[in-house]
């Protein structure tokens, strides 16, 4: 790949012709022939005995077509050859919008024929051969146009349980793991890996050649809403993890392969460290602060990151409020527009090579209406989605500018290339800056073998995506995440299931006959596990009660359960039936779980599991491994008094980094002991 230095030596040396492309390119390299797919509009042709595809449909061997050159030389080629108009459609990263479980092709022509944008995220939920289809149809579009040049798509996870509109798309025919932050939970980075890899093989498969993950942020600040995407709270625990994820999707740990799946790592960096949790999407939330003194730690996952030669990184939308690093303070702007910490640490200090792939919405305009938008309401509006902080007040041309000129290279979530080509006019950026960026995005492409094959075969997609081995992982790597918080009868308890006090709760033997009382469970997956449905906990032997985040308070930040949310009265009834009570808490955010803890018999916490998972643990058929990947802390007010951050820092935590015990060493009295009654705020 070509560095900043690097990339503008290489541009500087392309000699350009009268035509104005490259006068000479290096000679071809020994190399096997790879396979070909066209869909007709790029002919193959033969040369040397050897076959490429003639995507520009000249009849001869342009360099960009020859597969035996470097992707470095051929990237340089092509993008020389380009018009301006040409290369500012690579500097966009559009969206591809459905209809149905179709893409809208009404939408998409106009932006490959006349923006000429080749990269697009897909957020289509359609079934395996239906994605594949769609993919191919798109990408024969593509071949068709004057240099042929093969679309990379991208999404959003897939794999997981939390679907967040805008973050993540649901599993569908895709083989479901837990949650990145139930990956950590299990802590074995191995597992990680081979998640990676069947992530890859079914991106593949159906044409997605873009990964925009992992999140290589931590969890430090227990408000902050998105840390079930990430690998824990710890920088050294997290990097192993942000490594492996890189090394199975890319398909090794020398960068993007032919057969891998580009990554993009998000978000640099210290997004976990977000000020009272609050959520940089929103103009409230646009500050990331580091009272610790701890700003090191947040980098310490990428260089996981870095080892594997990962292909992309996606900058924080926060401003990382008053941050000095020796020199005094960095410019208060979003990192997207930051030169300091895209130039000057990523490029310069980290001597990352990659292409920076900004957030979406980083140009956009945010009008008063958008600065005054706060949670429940969604962050995007009428306005649509503007998150340009440090810069509101620049022209859109000016802040397209801002972004690639501080080291962006491809903007998220937009199709707009004209406000490139007037940032360009205007003085405020350079067309080697443009070239070089653009050099950056197609050499990817190259890299990824989508210039010789961009097609895929949706019968294999079918066979591949879902299929029973990776479900089998998946399934695996979900009942090892659950973590085991308590598990024992109180002596008040004893009467109502006639158990010995102190006890353990869990694993419950199934016997014929019975019964379970079901919160949040579907009752064929408990029937299928062996129990008869009830519908009073009275009439229950065993009582499962799943429990979401309650998302409290008036910024949706608070962690604990009042008494007013259904899922904890359900738990508290069940409780107070007489029923085997075992709370499921989802663990997208550390919650603060002590009156859950005191309606219950046993507390087995998730992090993204199906039931038939989380029976499997119930009944002992399969055994919890998971630790937690955070501390789970006692109070808001110790919450409140943390460090943004540093991790694990609240004071008397309820339950400790890396609590969690196994079924047979459960103790023989509730740990810890509960702290606010039942109903009681926290």
């Amino acid at each position: 790949m070509i560095g900043t230095a690097a990339g503008g030596a290489l541009l500087a040396a392309v000699a350009l012709g009268a035509a104005g492309v490259p006068a000479a390119v290096a000679a071809p390299e020994e190399a096997a022939q790879p396979e070909l797919e066209s869909a007709g509009s790029a002919p193959i042709i033969t040369v040397d005995g050897l076959r490429f595809r003639d995507l520009d449909k000249d009849g001869a061997l342009t360099p960009y077509e020859d597969w035996r050159l470097s992707s470095d030389d051929r990237a340089a080629d092509l993008v020389a050859r380009m018009s301006p108009e040409e290369r500012a459609g690579l500097l966009m990263h559009a969206s591809l919008t459905n209809v149905g479980n179709a893409y809208d092709r009404a939408a998409f022509d106009p932006l490959l024929a006349e923006r000429h944008i080749t990269t697009y995220i897909s957020r289509l939920g359609a079934d395996a051969p239906t994605l594949a289809r769609e993919h191919n149809a798109l990408q024969e579009a593509a071949e068709a146009e004057r240099w042929g040049v093969p679309l990379k798509i991208s999404t959003d996870p897939r794999h997981g349980f939390t679907v967040t509109e805008g973050q993540t798309v649901s599993n569908g025919d895709f083989s479901p793991f837990p949650d990145p932050i139930g990956m950590g939970a299990i802590d074995d980075p191995a597992t990680t890996l081979e998640m990676g890899r069947i992530i890859a093989a079914e991106y593949r498969a159906v044409g997605i050649t873009e990964a925009l993950s992992p999140q290589a942020d931590i969890s430090t600040e227990p408000r902050w809403t998105r840390q079930d995407g990430t690998f824990g709270s710890v920088g050294a625990d997290v990097a192993p993890h942000v490594a492996a994820y890189v090394e199975g999707l890319q398909g090794g740990t020398d960068g993007i392969t032919p057969d891998g799946v580009a990554t993009v790592v998000k978000h640099w960096v210290g997004y976990g460290a977000q000020v009272d949790g609050y959520d940089s999407h929103y103009y409230y939330g646009r500050y990331a602060a580091f009272p610790g003194g701890n700003f090191a730690e947040h980098i310490t996952p990428y260089e996981g990151a870095f080892r594997n030669q990962a292909a992309g990184i996606m900058p924080t939308y926060s401003i990382l409020k008053d941050l000095d690093l020796g020199d005094g303070v960095i410019e208060q702007v979003g990192a997207n527009h930051n030169e300091h910490l895209l130039q000057d640490l990523l490029r310069g200090r980290y001597g990352f090579d990659g292409v920076i792939t900004s957030d979406w919405g980083i140009a956009n305009d945010c009008p008063e209406a958008c600065r005054e938008n706060r949670p429940p309401a969604f962050f995007v509006g009428p306005w649509g989605a503007g998150m340009p902080w440090g810069v509101e007040d620049l022209t859109l041309p000016a802040r397209y500018a801002s972004a690639i000129s501080a080291g962006v290279d491809i903007i998220g979530g937009s199709d707009q290339p004209q406000h490139i080509l007037q940032a360009v006019e205007q003085g405020l950026l350079t067309e080697a800056r443009v070239m070089e960026a653009g050099q950056r995005v197609l050499q990817q492409k190259f890299e990824l073998g989508l210039f010789e094959d961009p097609y895929v075969d949706p019968a294999a997609a079918d066979a591949i995506v879902g299929s029973a081995a990776s479900r089998a992982a998946g399934l695996d790597a979900q009942q090892r995440s659950l973590t085991l918080l308590s598990d024992a009868t109180p002596a008040a308890s004893e009467a109502r299931v006639a158990r010995v006090a102190g006890s353990p709760a869990l694993p419950v033997r199934v016997e014929p006959g019975m019964t379970a009382w079901l919160s949040g469970v579907q009752a064929s997956a408990a029937r299928s596990a062996g129990f008869t449905v009830v519908d009073d906990p009275a009439d229950a032997d065993v009582a499962i009660v799943r429990l979401a985040d309650p998302r409290g308070g008036d910024d949706l930040t608070d962690l604990g359960f009042t008494g007013s949310e259904a899922d904890y009265q359900a738990l508290v009834r069940a409780h107070d039936a007489g029923a085997r009570t075992i709370a499921v808490p989802q663990l997208t955010r550390p919650l603060i779980l002590g009156n859950v803890v005191a309606n219950s018999d046993a507390v087995l916490a998730s992090y993204g599991v199906s039931d038939e998972a989380l029976l499997n643990v119930i009944t002992g058929a399969a055994e919890p491994e998971g630790r937690l990947p955070f501390e789970l802390p006692s109070t808001m007010d110790a919450v409140a008094a943390q460090l943004y951050d540093v991790p694990n820092d609240s004071a008397s935590p309820l339950f400790a980094y890396r609590a969690g015990l196994s079924f047979a060493a459960a103790p023989t009295e509730p740990t810890p002991a509960p702290t606010p009654g039942p109903g009681e705020p926290t």
